[in-house]
């Protein structure tokens, strides 16, 4: 993720607080001149910045705080509860006219911020939700865009509105309303044209769109990967066209993140999504504080949850709850809690979600390593992978040789079966009787 640096350097920050029995003022001014360092280094805006230390240190040096118990676990708390404040406090759903209306979304961005997808994203999320969602081509400058357009949205098994690229903007959208009239569509999204940067031109036509036709959410797509020139384009934006809100993309990438803790800030306006793979289930609801929580390293169990939920059978997740609490599963089930991790966004991704389990900005997971691990259970015969305890000497040559890989691997793998297998037996014990935990444990994936 895009926060892993500035997530590595803060855990350390709060490990030498948690360290010292009792705090000093300096102890905690030499603490948030770390904090604001490391900020600073992920590029959130310098004003935003003060202001958030500012506020940490008046919470954070009065001496209830410098006095109680734990006063380092006090003041990581400020941290977290600021930067909630930071980024909005509260979640910001998208703006919807009743199921019996036509809501219209004009999406607008630069280019290469990924809006085209980031549209079919939406759709996709819009749908599942039992909206019934038009996408409309405005961006008659890149014919590609078109394309790009009805191609993720046949994926998503959604209908692109298209008049090809003779006519204005306006008389496109002006003739999409019309059609999603006639076809029950109660969502319009807008594809507008991007340029490479903000010109007088690119505005005039979107506000031309806005005077002329009924706008009820206007979205600009923004990549978190260019830093502090996304806040620079939001605030140009949210100045010309008074924006509704927000999608930050490519959040999964390795730039330094700076951008989702300054665009409310700066903008007073709210980050409705934010993009975290290509995949075009790839789009999540912006929550605070979940994100506080995963760049402060404490994991986001909610939107493993729900990745789980959403990704999982309910009857499927059952069954293999019930094999894991017998430590029955084989290579078959272990093979199918693959597929599911895949689902949810791989291992670097699950593993961002889990507290205590920040990856460190030096450490890179290689999700690769599972398509080896693939490949070696395919390799397996279904007996063998039903019944792993034939897996005699012979056997292990013959699959390493199919899955192309040394047998040492196929050795390694067995050995990790067979200890998550005793794992599970202890986990059954532990997790046995404690109220609420039912369902989740066969819904994460390998029983995490």
């Amino acid at each position: 993720m895009a926060f892993d640096s500035l997530t590595a350097k803060l855990q350390n920050v709060f490990k030498n607080l948690r360290s010292k029995g009792r705090l000093t003022e300096e102890d905690v001014k030499v603490a948030l001149k770390e904090v604001k360092m490391a900020l600073l280094e992920a590029d959130v805006n310098f004003k935003v910045v003060k202001n958030f230390i500012k506020a940490v240190q008046e919470k954070a040096t009065g001496q209830d705080v410098l006095t109680s118990l734990t006063p380092g676990q006090t003041v990581i708390k400020y941290v977290n509860e600021e930067m909630v404040a930071l980024m909005g406090g509260e979640t910001t759903p998208l703006q919807l006219q009743p199921a019996g209306e036509i809501t219209v979304i004009m999406m607008c961005g630069l280019q290469g911020a990924g809006k085209t997808t980031t549209i079919a994203k939406l759709a996709g999320q819009l749908k599942s939700k039992g909206r019934t969602p038009l996408l409309v081509a405005c961006d008659i400058y890149r014919p590609a865009a078109i394309d790009q357009l009805q191609k993720n949205g046949d994926k998503q098994g959604v209908p692109v509105f298209s008049m090809g690229t003779n006519n204005k903007p306006l008389d496109i959208a002006k003739a999409a309303y019309e059609h999603a009239k006639k076809n029950n569509n109660n969502v319009m999204i807008i594809d507008t044209a991007g340029r490479l940067h903000i010109d007088e031109d690119m505005m005039g036509e979107l506000e031309e769109i806005k005077n002329n036709i009924t706008v009820h959410q206007t979205v600009l797509v923004v990549d978190a990967m260019t830093g502090q020139d996304a806040v620079n384009v939001a605030t140009t934006f949210n100045e010309k066209l008074d924006i509704d809100g927000v999608i930050l993309t490519k959040l999964d990438g390795d730039a330094r993140g700076g951008a989702a803790l300054s665009i409310r800030a700066v903008t007073g306006k709210p980050i409705l999504y934010v993009g975290m793979g290509e995949k075009l289930s790839d789009l999540e609801q912006f929550y605070p504080d979940r994100m506080t929580s995963r760049i402060l390293g404490m994991g986001d169990i909610l939107t493993l949850i729900e990745k789980a939920e959403a990704q999982i059978d309910e009857e499927q997740a059952r069954e293999m709850e019930k094999k894991f609490r017998k430590a029955e599963f084989n290579f078959e089930d272990y093979l199918e809690q693959m597929q599911n991790m895949k689902k949810m966004g791989g291992l670097s991704s699950l593993i961002s979600m889990l507290p205590g389990m920040g990856i460190p900005s030096d450490l890179e997971i290689d999700d690769s390593a599972l398509v080896r691990v693939e490949s070696i259970i395919y390799s397996m015969t279904k007996e063998e992978r039903l019944r792993p305890s034939i897996l005699n000497p012979s056997r292990k040559k013959r699959i390493a040789k199919g899955a192309g890989v040394d047998i040492s691997e196929v050795n390694r793998l067995i050995k990790q079966f067979e200890q998550g297998k005793k794992m599970m037996k202890q986990m059954n014990g532990m997790m046995s009787g404690k109220k609420g935990k039912r369902g989740l444990f066969g819904k994460m994936p390998f029983g995490m």
